[in-house]
């Protein structure tokens, strides 16, 4: 064709139907079909009835919904006719995956698109949809552009659904007419995915992770429904940013509400960038010829250097299966296995590279039946699709821990401290056998716990924050290194006698608690899983009196800021909601804070001393 020829004679010669432009795919060809709900489907339909003129056919995917089934048609051909390659890393236990596991290619997202412009896997035929041509001749990709763009700019033959249904979404997401051989135009409706309404323990992980979300984060966010129940839980955050390989409905919901501004970033300030959409048509809608949205291809959206770039980039995925080390299993989502195209890995490294960034991996304690533990000893005969190296933030219904820089005595104790109770003393025995965890290790209280995130606070003391939770398992050596912290006064004040030795038992009793009938409060300062403890408050039901006796130690630098008084009046919240009767505390005669601490309570406060020690008690039923 000569190169003057306007572009828009030449889109007029360039019109086939879909049968004749599945004539120009010859036998042995490599095919490429656009991707996620920006797959082509008419071109699909025709080319799956055309496969009975055809041999040696390679499809080439991201893993998809199969509106027309091509993995049931390489079935009956056993392979002959067609094959499949799913571009895909993650688990292959979701039964119409696993049926097809062999056309599973593992491969990060961000590499994808080399794999293709390089012709290391020459591509000769790319299937795509695209919107009908501008005034200057350029066609849209619309929702799809992830790695659609490099197949289409490196096939050898390119056919183009043009559907005037596509958004036309901006950024790097478009191909000019002069780059399309075939055009084949039909309307039809955009493939649209719903999302299953989050469960239970969807929302309470969401709960857990918006609290380890700080304004003005970046986020990247996972398709599933835990993904989105933790993007519902973060309406009353303030100037989140969005750098995410899709975008979805709850996303275009918080943009609507003004949560996400994208001021904040730090790199590509103003604009909700991604390489996907995946939702409904009013998301779909949101998206046309929106300013304010950014397609890019995936080694641009997923390239974890252009990731780290970004002001608290934080990355959400989820985890189908993690073992005690942390080794982590991916899983494609029951409804749609498009979660199953995966970029989790670059967006686990790219978040811990980015300033004040975190990756955080969400997992589900227990299968849908709650029968076993998706918490196991050890990962075998799977896809590790995390290594346990580049695991950071782990968060369940049951409580978040940070993995980075932990041994793996340490781990293994988080990860139980993670997984459902039923399940937590065949664990440990599990650890103990695989020489993970100390022989001399118990679970003490804790292996009934449920961590109790309500009572979390956070309190800024002189320009400082300073965060006021619950102790966990993974606290003991943190608590340990407090008490040796402590100067040798306050350590008399606390033990009653001197002490110069701190013990796994002295430490154990306060780390492994069960929150009912003890409950241990710390104050926490720094980066959470490395803070440091500068406070702790302790209650201990005593059973034949249903009173709580307390105790209090405190670091010389953070005394009479206010921090144990509000430890104290947590606990004892907490012991009359449980219906305890009291607080009893014991203390030297010098230890006027103690005293004084104790009297700050809204109850009649009485006092003895023995001759040794003074005793301090308070009745709830008995108000000052």
């Amino acid at each position: 064709m000569p190169r003057t020829t306007y572009w828009a004679d030449a889109y007029l010669e360039k019109r086939r139907s879909a049968a004749e432009a599945m004539r120009a795919i010859k036998p042995g060809q490599r095919v490429f079909i656009g991707s996620a709900c920006g797959q082509p489907q008419e071109l699909v339909r025709t080319l799956a009835q055309s496969t009975g003129k055809l041999s040696g056919l390679e499809v080439v995917r991201l893993m998809s919904l199969e509106t027309t089934s091509l993995s049931a048609l390489a079935d009956q051909t056993k392979d002959l006719a067609l094959s499949i390659r799913n571009i895909y890393l993650g688990s292959a236990h979701a039964e119409p995956i696993a049926r097809h596991k062999r056309f599973i290619t593992p491969m990060n997202m961000s590499e994808v698109p080399d794999l293709f412009t390089s012709k290391k896997l020459p591509i000769h035929v790319a299937m795509i949809q695209t919107t009908p041509p501008d005034d200057f001749g350029w066609m849209s990709l619309g929702i799809s552009v992830d790695v659609t763009l490099a197949a289409a700019m490196s096939a050898d033959l390119v056919i183009a659904q043009v559907n005037p249904r596509l958004p036309r979404v901006l950024g790097q997401s478009f191909i000019h007419v002069n780059n399309v051989d075939i055009v084949v135009e039909h309307e039809e409706e955009i493939l649209a995915v719903g999302v299953r309404p989050p469960s239970d323990t969807a929302a309470r992980i969401g709960e857990l992770i918006a609290r380890l979300i700080e304004d003005g984060s970046t986020l990247q966010i996972g398709l599933d429904a835990m993904s989105q129940a933790t993007i519902q839980g973060l309406s009353e955050k303030n100037d989140l940013g969005i750098h995410s390989q899709y975008l979805s409905d709850d996303i275009m919901h918080l943009y609507s509400q003004g949560v996400i501004t994208n001021r904040r970033k730090g790199f590509n300030d103003g604009k909700l960038v991604a390489s996907a959409a995946i939702g409904s048509r009013n998301l779909y809608d949101f998206l046309d010829n929106n300013p304010a949205v950014d397609f890019h291809p995936s080694d641009y959206v997923n390239d974890p250097f252009i990731i780290s770039r970004h002001n608290r980039m934080v990355s959400m995925n989820v985890a189908r299966t993690m073992d005690l080390t942390g080794q982590v299993e991916a899983e494609a989502s029951a409804l749609t296995f498009f979660a199953g195209a995966s970029g989790i890995v670059d967006f686990v490294r790219g978040a811990k590279r980015s300033p004040s960034g975190k990756s955080l991996l969400m997992l589900s304690s227990t299968s849908d039946d709650g029968t076993t533990s998706n918490i196991v000893p050890t990962l075998t005969n799977t896809n590790v699709a995390v290594p346990r190296a580049d695991v950071h933030y782990v968060v369940t219904e049951y409580g978040a821990v940070n993995l980075f820089g932990k041994s793996l005595q340490e781990r293994v104790v988080a990860m139980i401290s993670l997984a459902h109770p039923d399940f937590r003393e065949g664990l440990f025995a599990d650890a103990k056998q695989l020489g993970l965890i100390g022989p001399e290790r118990t679970l003490g209280e804790a292996v009934r716990g449920i961590y109790p995130v309500r009572l979390e606070e956070t309190m800024t003391v002189e320009g400082e924050e300073v965060t006021i939770r619950p102790a966990k398992p993974v606290d003991e050596r943190r608590i340990q290194e407090h008490y040796y912290s402590l100067v040798k006064e306050d350590v008399f004040s606390r033990f009653m006698h001197e002490k110069t030795s701190f013990s796994r038992a002295d430490v154990e009793v306060r780390s492994q608690v069960d929150y009912v009938k003890d409950l241990t409060l710390l104050a926490v300062v720094g980066e959470f899983g490395f803070g440091r403890v500068v406070a702790v408050g302790e209650c201990m039901l005593l059973a034949k009196s249903n009173m709580a006796e307390v105790a209090f130690s405190a670091h010389k630098n953070y005394q009479g800021k206010g921090i144990c008084r509000r430890i104290l009046r947590k606990l004892a919240d907490t012991a009359r909601e449980k219906g305890v009767f009291g607080l009893i505390a014991y203390t030297t005669p010098g230890n006027q804070a103690m005293i004084r601490l104790f009297k700050t309570l809204p109850y009649k406060v009485k006092s003895a001393f023995d001759g040794e020690g003074v005793s301090l008690t308070c009745r709830f039923d008995e108000l000052a």
